[in-house]
């Protein structure tokens, strides 16, 4: 025997033997639960994120690790497609290798049978009947068929065999299942992101990581209305009109051309008493860029618009670009003086403090918020340590929120409009701002908070400044430039020792004391080091420990006096009278206080206070092209006819075999079935007792 033979046989069987295992069920289901797996990561892992997110999230070692495997773009990874296709190789060659023997085994009658053969089942009747051979065998076919069999007699030697079947449908059961699987992934494969991906490959479209006007960006990051499918959004502010949509992708964003442009003419909004919005809707004009033709619509929420095979969704809303007008105060430095700001939202304005020239970025603005400002339920709350250094190492307050009571919603009202913002300087590093525009009542005392983070995927952390005579900040504004102010905490020093020493004001003791209280006031003031409650703390470490109580309370009674009188140095210096010694305004100084030792924190040499604007909505829209989904609706279609037919429709055989007898003829009846069941347990018997009955 030649080897040639030997190496095609081994081919041959080698072949057979991936063919077999690629088609099998136990293939399919592992390959349908790695799927599985994979739509849990997709599904709790957010997709095509800016990767500055995925860092900022997971950091830089895992982020790598996490993109090698695709993980920012599961469902368009070159592993998750070529699973689908395999899988769709898999079903498709379980239905090519059983869908013709199946639909054989339906079409078949059985009727090779042998009479002894049926002896041999499990259920079996035997009866005579004083009637010929055929009179009897069709009599029993008549009497099956009226129980809803099909039935069919032929001729056997030494005998008739009359063959009934019922419920052969349940094959298609299988055919229908399996064929369901490749059309629902076929289906889903047409709305993925497939297309967009193979137009990157052939077609040189990358994704686009600049910034600037859309019509500018060049074609090479532009998709054709051609495009078979996609799914982007596009934000539209009231008065101005899109027509492209934006894909996100995981390096950028794809600019999708649209056959038609869409005009934003109002945006509607309305909101329950929690804040959440209750109804958004768009009224739009459409207008075809072919043929010119125009039409007004209203999108709402599961109300899409659909036009040319697009369907337009409403998905959320923005800004759209609103006037902002505010304040400025300086956070460094002696000086107090404001001055005013303009900006737009989406907009950046160049700032000059200082010396130095930052840009403020524009990101965010809100005409009201709703929060829970009860009792207990200070969503804006500074968490204090119960510790002597935890007291003293108090930083600002995260706007995490607490937990809420059943009653928690009556405390729920509007503080009012925010601004949010980025403060970015030369080199490009930036911190997040969000700051109200009223004061908010905290703990029966009004504030305004001044929030600050340091990246996105931190909550934001609020600076209290006490509200002023004026319902302003300038007072606290004041204060704060003349602690970092050597002259102006010596004037405070020498008042504080004059005032506590009365009449022994030019003693010895009240040099010391003065000079104790301006070392107090420089050392909250960050001159040895870090300043407020943080600076206070390392100075009291240097202090034996069990002198450490007693020294603090010295420490802080001589520190609330002297920023006393350092008040009343700041606002001689603005011409304002000096405060009486009040409850309020005792309570002022207790805020103002610890404002001064959060504003170290702060990390902006500004504060921008919102003082008025101009709103301007807009609207952002989901716009999708899905070819696919009504072959995923057709495929679902054949899923529930399969099921059904599986597990619904059983599928029954009976055989009778008719010969002559000594009294007339004599039947031989046998019954199968794939599942034995009580229905089919009740059908026995009951075929067993119609069957026999004399005509």
């Amino acid at each position: 025997m030649s080897t040639t033979g030997i190496e095609l046989n081994t081919r041959r069987r080698g072949l057979g033997e991936a063919v077999e295992l690629i088609s099998s069920m136990r293939f399919a289901i592992s390959l349908l639960t790695i799927i599985s797996i994979s739509s849990i990561i997709g599904t709790v892992l957010k997709q095509a994120e800016p990767m500055s997110n995925y860092v900022n999230q997971f950091g830089p070692f895992w982020f790598e690790i996490f993109n090698k495997f695709g993980l920012y773009s599961v469902y368009s990874s070159w592993w998750f497609l070529v699973i689908l296709v395999v899988l769709v190789m898999s079903t498709g060659l379980c239905l090519i290798r059983n869908a013709p023997k199946m639909m054989r085994d339906m079409r078949s009658w059985r009727e090779n049978v042998r009479f002894d053969s049926l002896r041999n089942f499990h259920h079996k009747l035997e009866w005579q009947a004083p009637l010929s051979k055929s009179a009897l065998a069709e009599q029993s076919a008549l009497r099956l068929r009226h129980a809803g069999y099909a039935t069919k007699i032929v001729e056997k030697d030494g005998g008739t065999l009359v063959t009934a079947k019922k419920g052969a449908g349940n094959k298609f059961g299988y055919i229908f299942a399996h064929s369901s699987i490749i059309v629902i992934l076929v289906g889903g494969t047409l709305d993925s992101d497939l297309p967009v991906r193979i137009q990157q490959w052939l077609f040189n479209k990358t994704p686009f990581t600049g910034s600037g006007v859309i019509a500018d960006i060049p074609a090479q990051h532009r998709l054709g209305t051609s495009n078979p499918t996609f799914r982007g959004n596009t934000a539209i502010a009231e008065g101005q009109a899109s027509r492209t949509a934006i894909l996100n992708q995981p390096s950028g964003v794809l600019v999708q051309e649209l056959p038609f442009s869409l005009q934003l003419k109002k945006f509607h909004i309305e909101f329950y008493s929690t804040g959440m919005p209750k109804l958004f809707a768009s009224d739009v004009v459409v207008r075809d860029l072919e043929t010119g033709h125009t039409f007004e619509s209203t999108i709402k929420v599961n109300h899409p618009l659909i036009y040319k095979g697009i369907a337009v969704y409403q998905s959320s809303f923005d800004d759209g670009g609103s006037k902002l007008r505010l304040t400025g105060f300086p956070m460094s430095g002696t000086g107090s003086a404001s001055f005013p700001i303009e900006g737009e939202v989406n907009g950046a304005t160049e700032l000059k403090i200082g010396g130095d020239t930052y840009a403020v970025e524009w990101s965010g603005f809100r005409p009201f918020n709703v929060e829970n400002t009860g009792q207990g339920n200070d969503v804006r709350a500074v968490t204090k340590g119960t510790s002597f250094n935890e007291q003293f190492a108090a930083t600002l307050g995260k706007a995490s929120g607490a937990a809420v009571n059943p009653d928690a919603t009556k405390d729920l009202k509007n503080v009012g409009p925010s601004v949010q913002y980025k403060l970015r300087d030369a080199t490009g590093q930036a911190r997040e701002f969000m700051n109200y525009m009223q004061p908010m009542t905290l703990d029966g005392s009004q504030v305004y908070l001044a929030g600050v983070r340091a990246n996105p995927s931190e909550t934001f952390s609020f600076l209290r400044i006490p509200v002023d005579e004026r319902f302003g900040v300038g007072d606290w504004m004041r204060l704060r430039a003349a602690l970092v102010d050597p002259e102006a905490r010596a004037v405070a020093a020498h008042r504080y020792a004059q005032r506590a020493l009365g009449g022994n004001q030019g003693s010895e003791l009240a040099a010391q004391l003065q000079e104790s209280a301006a070392r107090t006031l420089g050392i909250f003031a960050g001159g040895d080091g870090r300043g407020g409650f943080v600076g206070v703390a390392q100075f009291l470490e240097k202090i034996p420990q069990a002198e450490q109580e007693k020294a603090a309370g010295i420490f802080m009674k001589m520190l609330n006096g002297a920023l006393w009188e350092l008040w009343q140095v700041a606002r001689e210096k603005n011409g304002d009278a000096a405060a009486a010694p009040t409850d309020a305004n005792g309570r002022f100084l207790q805020l103002a206080t610890n404002a001064l030792s959060d504003s170290y924190l702060y990390g902006a040499p500004v504060y921008l206070q919102l003082d008025d604007f101009t709103e301007v909505k807009a609207s952002v829209l989901q716009l999708t092209r899905s070819p696919g989904k009504n072959v995923v609706y057709f495929g679902c279609v054949l899923l529930v006819l399969g099921v059904f037919a599986m597990f619904y429709i059983r599928e029954r055989r009976v055989w009778i075999w008719v010969r002559d007898g000594e009294l007339g003829a004599e039947a031989l009846m046998a019954m199968s079935t794939q599942r034995k069941t009580l229905d089919f347990e009740r059908e026995y018997e009951d075929l067993s007792a119609k069957l026999p009955q004399p005509a």
